[in-house]
């Protein structure tokens, strides 16, 4: 497998509700993922095993972690535990770079 990716030779998928996802360069140690987001979608709350990192690209969000809300914007970022429940919603519409250590297989299916 490349290390190198090209955008546009990586495919988009949608996952509904104005959600879509990007699996960008990636191996079995550490994935990169873009997420873009219509005004007013929702990354529902979840957990996972894989520690995160979202770094905002574009648009305005309120990413929660645990229990506490944090208004992001761009160039803002925020690292994830793995098994901490967190999640998004969008206010202005834009895109997250997600990193996760390591790959999210199910990504990939």
């Amino acid at each position: 497998m490349s290390a190198f990716v090209r955008h546009d030779d990586s495919k988009e998928r949608d996952l509904g509700g104005g959600v879509r996802r990007r699996v960008l360069a990636h191996n079995p140690e550490i994935m990169a993922v873009e997420v873009s987001f219509e005004t007013g979608a929702q990354g529902e709350m979840h957990t996972h095993p894989h520690v995160q990192c979202s770094y905002v690209l574009s648009g305005r969000f309120i990413y929660t972690l645990g229990e506490q809300d944090h208004e992001m914007a761009p160039g803002d970022s925020i690292t994830v535990p793995g098994g901490a429940a967190h999640g998004t919603l969008c206010l202005e519409k834009g895109a997250l770079l997600d990193v996760f250590t390591p790959e999210r297989e199910d990504f990939l299916k």
